[in-house]
């Protein structure tokens, strides 16, 4: 993920399920996670219209916020065979993010990328999912900031795994990540965006001359260094305004600009607002989403019981909410 990508809070729901069954999804999450630990599902989304089954040693990622449906069938006519008659076990995790950083990374996903295990990880993707179905089942101290950090590091394995693939369009940043030159000057604008750099800093961080760096940086980015940093720290600067009280010049700081006023002028050029006015709109709909997330963390417990009532279900089919329990899994969780 780009560095600073900004998560509000991820729910994580455990499903066991035994045929017939239907979970529709429609909290509008950025993205989500699913990931079969037993058994398989169908996914099946509202934008293609098509359904992909997705297996143990696979795992769904989901582009908000349109909704979507796991089941034990397509949505199709089934083909011979396609119905599910195994009992099931889901791990779901929604993710609610917002914020110019993280829209960098939506913005080049596929509606659903279906992953398989791969190396991305060291390979130790099959022993993480038997921990994470042990921990999401049996209540332990501690559990879901050990949860959140083992989903967030299942979603980064993914993601790295979509990206190498061939038909994946990978944005220019990403690509360059790993090349040798362009690489190192990257990482240094992403970890020091405050620095006063020049295009002889920045070379001297490739160890290159600084027409070698411009060409290469532009081939493989799209845009020259300079303008690349600027864009991510008006990115930054959009973010830090939405979660900071701090006043714009304070903030301008913390991305490299001393003179307010200029800043203040360049960041409506690129975000078409005032740095004030992009504050207020961004804030109230981030503090918004705080409220809903609050509702989630009160309501879970009673949300998991009436998904239980409402399926008619007892001792096969449990849910068990390590954090809030979505509305996306409280919308409609029915054996059809």
């Amino acid at each position: 993920m780009p560095p600073s990508t900004r998560i509000s809070f991820a729910c994580v729901v455990r499903q066991e399920l035994s045929p017939p069954w239907t979970l529709r999804f429609t909290d509008g999450a950025a993205l989500t996670l699913c990931v079969p630990l037993r058994g398989a599902a169908w996914l099946s989304t509202e934008e293609d219209g098509g359904s992909r089954l997705v297996r143990v040693g696979e795992t769904a990622i989901v582009r908000g916020p349109g909704p979507f449906t796991l089941a034990d069938r397509p949505r199709s006519a089934e083909p011979p065979g396609a119905r599910l008659v195994e009992r099931t076990v889901l791990l779901v995790g929604a993710y609610h993010v917002w914020g110019e950083v993280s829209r960098r990374l939506l913005g080049v996903l596929p509606p659903v990328a279906v992953l398989p295990d791969g190396d991305e990880c060291g390979g130790g993707c099959g022993s993480l999912r038997d921990f994470l179905d042990w921990q999401a089942a049996a209540p332990q101290p501690g559990r879901q900031v050990v949860l959140d950090r083992l989903l967030d590091w299942l979603l980064v394995c993914a993601l790295r795994g979509w990206f190498d693939q061939p038909e994946a369009v990978s944005p220019g940043w990403f690509r360059a990540l790993s090349d040798e030159v362009v690489g190192p000057v990257l990482r240094a604008m992403h970890a020091a965006p405050e620095r006063a750099w020049t295009r002889a800093a920045l070379a001297a961080e490739a160890g290159v001359a600084r027409t070698t760096l411009a060409n290469r940086f532009t081939r493989l980015v799209g845009v020259p260094p300079l303008t690349y940093l600027t864009d991510w720290r008006m990115t930054l600067f959009a973010d830090l305004l939405t979660e900071s009280t701090a006043t714009v010049a304070a903030v301008a700081r913390q991305v490299g600009y001393a003179d307010a006023f200029g800043f203040s002028a360049a960041f409506k050029r690129f975000h078409a607002v005032s740095p004030s006015e992009y504050r207020r709109t961004n804030r109230a709909a981030s503090d918004r989403a705080g409220i809903r997330a609050g509702i989630r963390a009160g309501v879970g417990a009673g949300v998991s019981a009436g998904i239980r009532a409402a399926t008619g279900r007892t001792g096969t089919d449990r849910v068990a909410a390590t954090s809030a329990v979505p509305d996306c899994v409280a919308a409609d969780c029915s054996p059809v």
